[in-house]
């Protein structure tokens, strides 16, 4: 049986190694390799012919499965002549909203008399900023009638971020978009036999239920409900920074631990209701509390979210109920690859969430390591009450630290690979955190909401109390400079080296005895944090070469240039709200994926919100040696960067460097010009534009320079500095994002650049690039490549060739393709 599931497994898994859906050919063929397969199980009589013919069938079930999945999802995406109008659809709440007063994002469920729009559908209703108003409560099962303008789903698309796009295709939604008004229907519209809408409605009443019960300044209020149900969005991000770092993250979740203890105490109160009187002689207790227990495992799965940890713990605890009712004794790995298999027929693309490799993985670590763990506590089997409890006592916590051992060493690759982090002081904070969240503060937590009002409330503030508590010490761990060490995201071989090692070194048995062979396989995971280890053939470059990571950014700037041991950051991407901006959800993620930590130095072309908003985040987290910049002298950024010590001098044309045989010449604003409290014109036309070249390349950052700095350029642009430009492959950047206010004729006859490329937003309410920005690219035969439609793109300039390219959109293996291969 374990053959077929990995059969099936792998059949659905090599689909979303495809470019594409395969034709309707392929499909057929794998359809008549299913029939072949059955043919051939019944016709011959030889075990292993069946069980090839079996392992056959599980194969092409999961490849028809996943590809069936794959084109439900793709046909419900919005027509690209959708886009950006103002529809009136019809629909009801789907899930449970998120949000506050500012505003809500929710899931939508459009009627199926909408021609043409998808079925499901991601809002999100702000109120107007010129009159703010309260948005109405919104809840599941309610009908409306909404006027809205939608796009399809789209996200920024760089390497280590992350992708819009997947979760969007893993939710099914078919498109995104905003609320202009609204009209409530009716209150409630569900069916009497819809339990999936009927539990996310249940699951808005328990949240609105636990928030009622807390203070309103209850700090980790978003705690508790995200440890009875879940829900982690009202977490906030410095809580979830320190969480992280001190490795305490998973247990602020639905874990499998939550939902075997509800199962547990549903199974045991079953036990002891039914084993009264004559009712055992009907059906054995272990029955009904085996039935019982999966039961309320379900039921809480579904009201914690269904989330892949409690997903497996469910189908689990229901694979050993079965067995019990059906008189199987399962060994523990066939409970795993049944749950597994469950997983991956519900949900095909588990398998590109973090929780499905780390509560799988934690899981199968446990029960692979500790399959021997009577021998381990020296207490024979059948004996363990014979021995003086302080001797058990003593036997367990060791037990209790390698079970903690085993889960932090397994888990590594996976953290490393999804997270680029581990917390150092991890092991200290889970040894009393583990006790304290999952003993005392969860089962509170899961008591006082479940329980009436009048006795919860007197058992939410206890377990709100001592969260406050472990978050000053888990503050206190997090603020050491060693609690946590940063790496790239390593290489899919060395992850597959490194598991081999861990594999040995937690092989179940004594560790005293082979100690020293357990230590060397686990030193292979060493190579997980050694800088830069297998990069060096996509990342390498050497004397006199160069490379330009334009950042898929949105409306913005970010742009990252890398010679053979310097790095410079050009423009740090957009702010969006208080605590939303590009830094922070961009740019810091790739820099953490590839290893980065330090960067020589950072220039800011000009004051501007898109230009600068990710650099407050970014110094944070980021050294940055120095910096350059056309800003005010009194922009914020600059006391900030004179607080931490980093020198910071005026950008001015004139200005040049060169590093590791690679030239830096700043072209504008002019060398004279003077910083004061307030630009002397507008910041635009001040921006610092940077041209970086080698022998064969020349490429331009041109910031947001309009007409009137463009000509200033121009003038600079003698025929000594043009000639020296003639030989060169140039590549220019669009000013001011291909506005129209920019990339002047007169400029680009004198550069002549050879290629050009523009950082913009998606469908951006400023229009750029300007159609005729565009047209004047086109006419003048130079390639203009946009963010939006390729993504990060990739520029790398060698010594003994001309540039190569990469741009993340096309170069990448998406399911999504199919679905946006007309983007505008």
């Amino acid at each position: 049986m374990r053959f077929a599931i990995t059969a099936f497994i792998a059949g659905g898994s090599l689909l979303f190694f495809l470019p594409n859906i395969p034709p309707h050919w392929m499909l057929g063929s794998f359809f008549l390799g299913t029939i072949c397969s059955c043919i051939i199980y019944i016709s011959l009589p030889s075990s292993r012919i069946r069980q090839l013919a079996i392992i056959i069938l599980m194969l092409t079930l999961g490849f028809a499965w996943n590809a069936r999945y794959a084109e439900n999802r793709l046909g419900n995406i919005l027509p690209s002549e959708m886009e950006g109008k103002d529809l009136t659809i019809e629909g009801r709440i789907a899930a449970l909203p998120q949000g506050n007063f500012l505003g809500a994002k929710f899931a939508f469920e459009v009627d199926d008399s909408a021609a043409q729009l998808p079925h499901r559908i991601y809002l999100s209703w702000q109120p107007a900023w010129r009159n703010p108003q309260e948005i109405p409560e919104i809840f599941p099962g309610q009908r409306w009638r909404l006027k809205v303008k939608l796009k399809r789903p789209y996200g920024s698309l760089n390497p280590y971020t992350f992708d819009f796009e997947r979760w969007s295709f893993h939710q099914d939604f078919g498109a995104s978009g905003s609320v202009r008004s609204g009209e409530l229907l009716l209150s409630q519209d569900i069916g009497l036999a819809e339990f999936e809408l009927r539990m996310e409605l249940a699951r808005w009443h328990l949240r609105n239920k636990i928030q009622a019960m807390l203070p309103t300044d209850a700090r980790y209020a978003g705690v508790i409900v995200a440890l009875v149900m879940g829900d982690q969005n009202a977490i906030d991000q410095d809580d979830w920074r320190i969480f992280n770092a001190t490795g305490i993250g998973h247990l602020i979740s639905i874990s499998g631990l939550h939902v075997t203890m509800l199962a547990g105490v549903g199974a045991s109160l079953a036990a002891f209701i039914w084993g009264r009187r004559s009712l055992p002689l009907l059906i054995p207790v272990g029955k009904v509390a085996a039935s019982v227990g999966f039961v309320t495992a379900f039921i809480y799965a579904w009201l914690a979210g269904f989330q892949i940890p409690a997903q497996r713990t469910m189908y689990m605890v229901g694979v050993v109920a079965f067995a019990l009712w059906s008189g199987r004794n399962p060994r523990s790995f066939d409970i795993w690859w049944w749950a597994l298999a469950f997983i991956l027929l519900v949900d095909p693309m588990a398998p590109y969430t973090p929780g499905f490799w780390l509560s799988f993985g934690a899981v199968a670590a446990i029960l692979y390591a500790m399959g021997d763990s009577a021998g381990l506590l020296g207490i024979p089997t059948g004996k363990a009450f014979e021995v003086h409890w302080t001797h058990r006592l003593i036997q367990a916590l060791r037990e209790a630290c390698r079970v903690q051992a085993v889960v932090t060493i397994a888990l590594l690759p996976f953290t490393l690979y999804w997270f680029y982090q581990v917390s150092v002081v991890s092991p200290l904070a889970n040894a009393f955190a583990i006790p304290l969240v999952s003993y005392v503060v969860t089962p509170l937590a899961i008591a006082g909401a479940l329980l009436p009002e009048f006795i919860g409330r007197w058992l939410l503030l206890p377990a709100h109390l001592a969260m406050e508590y472990l978050a000053i010490a888990l503050g206190w761990m997090a603020s050491w400079n060693w609690s946590v060490v940063w790496a790239r995201q390593p290489e899919w071989w060395i992850v597959l080296l490194s598991s081999v090692g861990i594999v040995y070194a937690i092989r179940p048995g004594s560790v005293v005895h082979d100690w020293g062979l357990r230590t060397l396989a686990l030193s292979l995971s060493t190579l997980l944090f050694v800088p830069q280890f297998g990069f060096a053939h996509k990342h390498s470059l050497a004397f006199g070469e160069f490379r330009a990571t334009v950042l898929d950014i949105g409306q913005g700037t970010a742009v990252l240039l890398e010679t053979a041991n310097r790095k410079l950051l050009y423009d740090t991407g957009p702010i969006q709200g208080k605590k939303d901006d590009a830094g922070q959800r961009v740019i810091l993620p790739y820099l953490r994926g590839r290893g980065i930590d330090q960067i020589d130095r950072m220039v800011i072309s000009h004051s501007d919100s898109d230009h600068i908003g990710g650099a407050a985040s970014l110094i944070k987290h980021i050294q940055f040696d120095s910096m350059m910049g056309s800003l005010p002298r009194n922009n914020p950024l600059l006391q900030n960067l004179q607080d931490r010590k980093v020198p910071s001098i005026p950008c001015r044309f004139g200005q040049h460097w060169i590093w590791d045989g690679v030239e830096f010449m700043v072209w504008h604003p002019h060398e004279e010009t003077l910083f004061e409290k307030q630009y002397s014109r507008k910041p635009n036309e001040m921006s610092c534009v940077l041209e970086v070249r080698n022998q064969n390349s020349s490429f331009w950052l041109t910031g947001d320079v309009e007409k009137q700095g463009e000509a200033e350029m121009v003038e600079r642009l003698n025929q000594t500095r043009l000639r020296e430009l003639g030989d060169k492959q140039l590549i220019l950047m669009a000013p001011h994002h291909g506005s129209k206010t920019s990339s002047s004729l007169d400029l680009l006859s004198n550069l002549e650049p050879d290629q050009a490329f523009a950082q913009n937003g998606y469908r951006n309410r400023y229009g750029h690039p300007h159609p005729t920005v565009s047209a004047r690219y086109r006419d003048l035969r130079i390639p203009f490549y946009q963010t939006p439609i390729t993504g990060a793109q990739i520029w790398t300039f060698k010594n003994k060739s001309n540039f190569s390219t990469q741009f993340w959109r096309h170069d990448i293996n998406r399911l999504w393709h199919r679905g946006l291969e007309n983007d505008p």
